[in-house]
């Protein structure tokens, strides 16, 4: 509904900042590091905004960049994570970390976010890796476009690999052994077959 809104930074509080626009002041919930981005009282600030409707509450959400606002969408979208634990969590790492954790299915990374614990980490990496890839702006930052195209070779290269009849366990212990950093499918494929023969 509110794409952003631009206005005078009327008040802080701990979890929300109010800006005026049009005679009319918006209470925005925002994650901590972003109402102190803000910078001070009086100034004209610009915040792109999620306008999120339930039964027992209508809220408006707020975020510094287009990154932080997709990545609160895309937590929105996994099961069991409502808009106080999307915030936390963007409170808590950069959208960029977080893409690349739940790319490169970092769940020790995800459980350092206070609230989530080991399922919720992995339950968060399920539903969101496929989606992740498509995000623009996330696939702009280098270094997680380059954590996708090894992702995806060595998820190509695994189903290869079991359809010789080795299974995903061994599989997984020899790409332990493999730098698969730029290296296409057949090398991966290539280097995997060398250990798994021994």
């Amino acid at each position: 509904m509110f794409a952003y809104i631009k206005g005078s930074l009327e008040g802080k509080g701990d979890t929300y900042a109010v800006i005026e626009t049009g005679g009319i002041g918006y209470k925005v919930f925002m994650p901590v590091p972003s109402i102190e981005k803000l910078g001070e009282i009086g100034e004209r600030v610009k915040v792109y905004t999620y306008y999120y409707v339930r039964e027992d509450a209508i809220n408006l959400y707020g975020f510094c960049t287009d990154e932080e606002l997709k990545m609160f969408e895309l937590l929105l979208s996994v099961s069991g994570i409502g808009a106080k634990s999307a915030i936390g969590i963007l409170a808590e790492v950069s959208p960029s970390d977080f893409a690349m954790a739940i790319i490169t299915n970092d769940v020790s990374k995800l459980v350092k976010i206070p609230g989530i614990g080991s399922k919720t980490a992995q339950r968060m990496i399920l539903e969101l890796k496929d989606k992740m890839k498509t995000v623009q702006a996330v696939n702009k930052d280098e270094e997680i476009a380059v954590a996708i195209a090894n992702e995806e070779s060595t998820s190509e290269a695994m189903a290869a690999l079991q359809m010789l009849g080795y299974n995903r366990k061994e599989i997984e212990k020899s790409f332990e052994k493999i730098d698969t950093k730029n290296l296409g499918v057949e090398d991966v494929i290539r280097k995997a077959l060398s250990i798994l023969g021994k």
